[in-house]
């Protein structure tokens, strides 16, 4: 399951390359924010969210309920426009091509460490509390596959 998870990502991370070349578009029907902005947020997060995992402290993971992450992963869906991306994932108001090939790069040598990671790793997220390393992969899996539907948006509209 979990190797399956990483390939996912791994696909992923491929969508994200082929639309760098996109990064200039905008459809304000769909988004206020461009491809770029879409391309460099998710990226941020891959790798925000991937560093955070890798210092975990697997023996402070706390299995914990929640409601929205007991709804929302099953479906593999984050709702459009209910959260505002911390400052910390925000990207700049320049978004430069071989700053995404650089953050993309960076991101697939995560992939690697991430397979390596013990099972009780975790990532603390404001809304879906603490993820294991299994239901880390699967928040990287939905957060990049909404902005990627976003993406597909503006470009089909």
């Amino acid at each position: 399951m979990e190797q399956r998870r990483i390939e996912i990502v791994n696909t992923l991370l491929s969508e994200i390359e082929a639309h760098i070349p996109n990064k200039e578009i905008r459809n304000r029907a769909v988004s206020n924010s461009d491809i770029g902005w879409q391309l460099d947020h998710s990226l941020k997060v891959f790798n925000a969210v991937s560093i955070w995992i890798a210092d975990s402290k697997p023996e402070d993971y706390k299995r914990n309920f929640n409601v929205r992450r007991l709804i929302l992963f099953p479906l593999c869906y984050i709702p459009r426009g209910k959260a505002k991306a911390p400052k910390i994932v925000r990207p700049p108001e320049v978004i430069k091509q071989e700053d995404l090939i650089s953050q993309l790069q960076t991101a697939r040598t995560h992939i690697v460490k991430l397979k390596t990671l013990p099972k009780k790793a975790y990532f603390k997220h404001y809304i879906f509390g603490m993820l294991s390393k299994k239901q880390t992969l699967r928040f990287l899996e939905m957060h990049t596959k909404h902005h990627l539907k976003i993406i597909n948006d503006i470009l089909n509209q």
